[in-house]
């Protein structure tokens, strides 16, 4: 039974982060992206709080602490994801899980750079493998494809480095504070400010709103923001850290194969042989010091 259970957390991690790109995407044809970002929070924050108060969930963070949950609810939420959004206008989906598919070699290098943690010899090969990778995977795409997307890429890459540098703080300071916790109060601000400040700058015209794009951000609150962090958080309870980390190798897959499915693309299998070098040095970053010497011992 704990066997299924793991197997079925993987997969709704999985399906759940390969499926939010495409529903971003499809978000953005038509509601602006603060716009859309807002009412994602405004959807998504009722529900936690309803969750909070059925776990008797405190919704503030411990005294000392709470300038950083207003700092996370800009820095991981309004900022961050407004940008992912932005960014989903100009990029395509699978290039953008591809990008952020990269989170656990960005934190592995600022957590390196400003808190000075050691990096193993293999970790070191990983980061090399996984930039360089990364580096002509985006340089290819800009070819092929209309060259402006570098504004959604460096859009993109800005909302990865805000997620990296938070979560590493969040490593010190919130490691007794609930995932409910973390996520209800913050995304309740968020959904307000962003709806107030696309309200005065977008002019939002709801009467432009397609109903994919409108069930695309209840699916991006609801079922992908919600479900999918509460999954991925008690799959890290079931298993390790390594293990629940390589779902960053499969959702990209997913949001490629959704793409070519869903905007009728051409199914290139060279750009799976680039991704592939990626993946592996992603995992590179991910084992853990003592996994090799673990396997070891369970063959002698």
């Amino acid at each position: 039974m704990k066997k299924i259970i793991i197997i079925l957390l993987f997969a709704l991690v999985s399906i759940t982060w390969g499926t939010t790109w495409i529903a971003m995407k499809i978000a953005v044809e038509t509601i602006p992206p603060l716009f859309a970002t807002g009412i994602r929070f405004l959807i998504a924050s009722p529900l936690l709080i309803i969750l909070s108060c059925i776990t008797k969930t405190p919704l503030l963070f411990p005294y000392g602490q709470r300038n950083f949950q207003i700092i996370i609810s800009f820095f991981y939420f309004s900022i961050p994801f407004t940008l992912m959004l932005y960014g989903g206008k100009y990029v395509s989906s699978s290039i953008s899980s591809v990008i952020f598919s990269s989170m656990p070699v960005i934190v592995l290098i600022f957590s390196s750079f400003f808190f000075k943690k050691k990096i193993d010899l293999i970790k070191k090969i990983g980061i090399f493998i996984s930039l360089i990778t990364l580096f002509f995977i985006l340089l290819i795409d800009l070819k092929s494809e209309n060259f402006f997307q570098w504004k959604g890429i460096i859009a993109l890459v800005l909302a990865l480095f805000s997620h990296a540098l938070i979560y590493i703080e969040c490593q010190k300071r919130c490691t007794n504070i609930s995932i409910i916790t973390f996520n209800a109060l913050p995304s309740l601000i968020s959904g307000i400010f962003l709806s107030i400040v696309s309200w005065f700058f977008e002019h939002p015209n709801i009467y432009l709103f397609s109903k994919q794009s409108i069930l695309a951000i209840f699916y991006l609150g609801d079922f992908s923001g919600i479900f999918g962090i509460l999954s991925y958080f008690y799959l890290q309870k079931k298993v390790s850290s390594f293990y629940a980390s390589t779902v960053f190798l499969i959702f990209p897959l997913i949001s490629y194969i959704l793409e070519v499915y869903f905007y009728k693309k051409i199914f290139f299998f060279y750009k799976l042989w680039f991704i592939l070098p990626l993946l592996i040095g992603i995992l590179l970053t991910l084992i853990p010091i003592n996994f090799f010497q673990d396997i070891k011992r369970r063959f002698q």
